[in-house]
């Protein structure tokens, strides 16, 4: 599993943390409903996915869609040599200790470990000017050369010298004067061979092979984790150029490849430097010159618009109430960008949804990297996570890859079982999204489907408050076999969704009680 950490501050604006004025609802029960014939629209798998490392058993459990190999160290992974480079994350230390490797070994164990689970790979492709030199351990600033450091790496020690930090014991950043010790130039050929490897190996994408192919990962940070190498920030332009390079070099090797970019980072990632973007945020620049490259091509080479996203919050209330980020536009979740750059809430899904139609309609959108997790196995991990999987189904997010890895008994992976496997014997969450409301969303939210094997309705309700809600569900467009089958995840056991049985609908209406921070899965069978 590569190590991952965030590499631009998510501190939110402490002037503007939290406008509650502005997300304050009424005091009134909230009400819910669902119609099954308004805003139906297919739920793409792809938004169910989690990151390479996951337990195999657990991934066939859930019929995990998608996985992804990616993370910082990905970026400097050299095919050939089967090994990276971890940058800033891990002491610079590049290589994998074996002096024999199995070229692109570790990325085809991957593929294979899944596959059984029906699950297509998404697979990150540097773009980074230089990669990893050999398989043997290596590192940028050893302490014999650049001197004592703030810190040096306790397990790994190439030659019997110590793997320094890069920064000197005042924390000045030490410059690598001898990239070429520990690192070869990159190269749409090297990259383009890679492909071709993984074709012979897997097939093509549109024969079952790779799903999904990535432009890097983050690279509006290369500055940051791999200053080593990069040490002055790229440029949009230069990001640009090497997508549509590197871009081209994969669907040569396979034509019905789909492409991802640009993948960086939360909040500053996506912005840029607009001066030298035409005025534009960084990523409507980014699929502005992508359309117009494709444009003279005469094809596509980008197929999904894709960013990385972690909301800020410091405790479970807030929690639960950043995934309103993503489309809300009355909440304001108190970052820099919402306050500075974007003017108003975040809503996330729905502003870049807008690039996209307006820079280069057509573009799928993704989520290949985020995170709502506290890292504390809370029930409210769960609970956010499960949110946030409703969410991307409501507002057609096409794909999406978690990044934290769960163990299969954590909080966070009942999420995920919510929608894939609620009742312990393969049962999922509809595939086509209805219209589903509720009157107080921050407190108690609703996601609907239809499910098309047996046509019933399912529906994820999710309690957020710390007291039990007692409300009432009313369909709409739906001939109810008269009752529903009802499943809980709550505080009560973190290891179980347990199966409530039965509760009689009258009258199109289900009456029911909601406990405090649960998540309750209703399914309602369609008359015959």
């Amino acid at each position: 599993m590569i190590r991952k950490r965030t590499i631009r501050s998510l501190v939110p604006v402490t002037a503007i943390a939290f406008n509650l004025a502005s997300t304050m609802y009424g005091a009134t029960t909230p009400s819910l409903s669902v119609n099954a014939t308004a805003e139906r629209h297919a739920i793409s798998p792809y938004i169910y996915g989690i990151a390479n490392g996951l337990d195999a058993t657990f991934a066939e459990e859930i019929k995990l869609p998608n996985t992804r190999w990616g993370g910082d160290a990905a970026s400097r992974y050299n095919w050939e040599q089967d090994s990276s480079n971890s940058g800033g994350d891990w002491y610079f230390t590049g290589g994998s200790g074996t002096s024999n490797p199995k070229a692109g070994a570790s990325v085809d164990e991957m593929i294979n470990t899944y596959k059984t689970a029906g699950t297509k790979s998404l697979v990150t492709i540097p773009i980074i000017p230089y990669v990893n030199k050999t398989s043997e351990y290596n590192c940028s600033y050893p302490t014999n050369r650049y001197g004592a450091q703030s810190g040096t790496n306790p397990y790994i020690h190439p030659s019997g010298e110590n793997c320094g930090t890069g920064y000197t014991t005042k924390n000045v950043a030490i410059k690598d004067t001898d990239i070429s010790a520990n690192n070869i130039a990159n190269s749409t050929s090297l990259q383009k061979s890679w492909v071709e490897h993984l074709v012979a190996e897997h097939g093509t994408t549109a024969k079952g092979g790779v799903g999904f192919y990535q432009l890097d990962n983050e690279p509006g940070g290369w500055d940051n984790t791999h200053r080593d190498i990069v040490p002055t920030a790229a440029t949009y332009n230069t990001i640009i150029s090497l997508g549509e390079q590197y871009a081209t070099a994969i669907k040569q090797a396979d034509p019905s490849a789909l492409v991802m970019g640009p993948s960086d980072f939360t909040l500053g990632g996506w912005v840029g430097t607009t001066s030298q973007q035409g005025g534009l945020l960084a990523g409507e620049y980014y699929l502005q010159k992508l359309a117009a490259y494709d444009k003279v091509q005469g094809k596509r080479h980008l197929d999904y618009f894709d960013e990385h996203y972690y909301p800020v919050f410091t405790n479970p209330t807030n929690q639960l109430a950043s995934t309103r980020t993503l489309w809300d536009p009355t909440y304001n979740g108190g970052t820099w960008v919402e306050q500075y750059v974007f003017g108003a809430g975040m809503q996330l899904i729905p502003r870049f949804q807008s690039w996209i139609a307006k820079y280069y309609p057509g573009t799928k959108l993704s989520f290949s990297e985020y995170s709502i997790d506290s890292g504390k196995k809370l029930v409210t991990d769960a609970l956010a996570e499960a949110d946030v999987l409703g969410i991307f189904g409501r507002q057609s997010v096409d794909f999406a890859d978690m990044w934290v890895t769960p163990a299969p008994t954590d909080p966070i992976a009942y999420a995920f079982r919510l929608y894939r496997n609620y009742d312990g014997n393969g049962s999922q969450f509809g595939q086509t999204s209805v219209e589903s409301n509720s009157s107080n969303q921050a407190e108690l939210s609703i996601y609907g489907a239809q499910r098309s094997s047996d046509g019933a309705l399912t529906m994820v309700v999710i309690n957020k408050t710390t007291a039990s809600i007692d409300t009432k569900l009313t369909l709409s467009n739906f001939k109810s076999s008269g009752s529903a089958s009802v499943y809980n995840y709550s505080n009560s056991n973190l290891k179980e969704i347990k199966n409530l049985g039965k509760v009689s609908i009258h009258s199109n209406v289900l009456n029911y009680t909601y406990p405090a921070y649960s998540a309750t899965v209703i399914v309602v069978a369609e008359a015959k």
